[in-house]
């Protein structure tokens, strides 16, 4: 299994000095084989510690955060011995020893050389965190393009690596691509899905289904386990209602999320605000804020808190939470897929850096993405998710904003390499969009 994150770690190895590595992201997305089996490989050796499998390792950070005390006291502990020249160090499950988080800051400013990596799935909620001590990174389920990746299938990952545009490359892709919206991205499903490869489609089906149904328990396990403060019922009635508020959206845009009815006696956004980041920062919610009237850079400056969409972490996940059957996907003819599709393209883009998204909507009309390019122009992205590309709100969009190039992504080979201006692309090329002014 691939994972593109692995070229930012090996050119975080290859710097003179470093900061510590930092790898956040919900729990199952692969922190520790990435670090452990993919980036250890490159290793000499590599002496692992895990916080939450054995809380007695915490022992080794309770006198001083001197980085050659910690390593001695670590492999003490371990009874294996650390080169700092030629090892990696990790720290797996770190958000449970605060004075691990804290000693990240001294191996920054004592021990540059050192080669010391991090992770954790609730890093977002720690009390206190080193603060520019650290060289952070988030790891998020397979993207489509690592799905591809874990295919196996050479000619295939050379077509989707090259944007390959022919009737058989889209119909080979827009087939992995309903695989997908099924399997999701974590990599126990991803797994589970291509290893039984030669079985029945029922035996695969039934497989990934039980991964998935293990999954959601365990997060939902975590949320008496890490809630602290927050009323752990509280973030299981907006986790649950994510995918069953989005349920009521036939292939339309996804409106924002309702407040009302979630959960017993509670209305507005101020009950559910720190739900909602706890979901956020545990990466198990995406968010977009819509913006009305004329967007600008940054627009961040013109969110509402208020007034969010929230979208799946993994689209898998979604479709077992929906109940939504591999035989309906694949038929591309059931009443959440242009949801589907929505929170797909979210998730792209959330893998490749743009988190929050936003959206844009006026009285009558509504764009799903629109982008801020690096010249600061704003670029607005429908999703279609079938073939039929006509789409009344871009042309509002265009009549009101004049944006100087537009993409619609579609079920659709998409349009020539000749256009430039309004683009349609397919859906599964959702990470490459365009988006630099040439």
């Amino acid at each position: 299994m691939q994972r593109t994150l692995l070229n930012s770690l090996i050119a975080w190895k290859n710097q003179t000095t470093r900061k510590p590595l930092l790898i956040d992201g919900a729990r199952q997305t692969g922190k520790t084989f990435l670090l452990q089996e993919l980036f250890g490989d490159t290793f000499a050796k590599v002496l692992r510690i895990d916080f939450l499998e054995n809380p007695s390792f915490k022992e080794a950070f309770d006198g001083s955060l001197s980085p050659d005390e910690l390593v001695m006291n670590i492999e003490l502990l371990t009874n294996q011995v650390f080169n700092p020249e030629t090892d990696l160090l990790i720290l797996d499950e770190i958000g449970e020893c605060e004075r691990a988080v804290t000693s990240l800051k001294y191996f920054a400013e004592k021990a540059p050389s050192y080669y010391v990596a991090a992770s954790g799935s609730n890093i977002g909620l720690l009390n206190s965190f080193p603060v520019g001590k650290v060289e952070q990174y988030n790891l998020r389920p397979l993207s489509f393009q690592e799905f591809i990746y874990a295919s196996g299938e050479p000619a295939l990952i050379k077509a989707f690596d090259s944007q390959a545009s022919s009737p058989a490359v889209h119909s080979k892709l827009m087939d992995k691509l309903t695989d997908y919206f099924f399997t999701g991205g974590m990599p126990e499903a991803v797994v589970t899905w291509y290893h039984h490869k030669e079985s029945s489609i029922l035996e695969r089906i039934e497989k990934v289904s039980k991964v998935h149904a293990d999954l959601v328990e365990g997060y939902r396990r975590d949320f008496g386990k890490y809630a602290g403060k927050v009323d752990a019922k509280l973030i299981e009635s907006v986790f649950n209602s994510i995918p069953s508020q989005l349920s009521l959206v036939s292939d339309e845009s996804v409106k924002r999320f309702k407040f009302k009815n979630v959960h017993e006696r509670k209305s507005r956004y101020n009950d559910f605000d720190t739900a909602i980041h706890w979901l956020r920062s545990c990466r198990l919610a995406l968010a977009n804020y819509p913006i009305e009237g004329q967007p600008k850079a940054p627009l961040a400056a013109y969110k509402k808190e208020n007034k969010v969409k929230l979208f799946l972490f993994d689209v898998g996940l979604l479709n077992h939470m929906l109940g939504s059957s591999y035989k309906e996907i694949k038929q591309q003819n059931y009443e959440y897929k242009g949801y589907v599709a929505e929170n797909f393209v979210q998730q792209e883009f959330t893998a490749i850096g743009i988190d929050p998204s936003y959206s844009w909507n006026d009285a009558r009309a509504e764009i799903e993405f629109i982008l801020a390019t690096d010249e600061g122009d704003i670029v607005p992205v429908e999703v279609k998710s079938g073939k039929r590309t006509r789409a009344k709100s871009l042309a509002s969009y265009i009549e009101k904003c004049s944006p100087n190039k537009t993409f619609k992504l579609t079920g659709t080979q998409g349009s020539s390499a000749m256009e430039q201006t309004h683009i349609v692309m397919p859906l599964y090329f959702a990470q490459y969009l365009p988006l630099h002014n040439d």
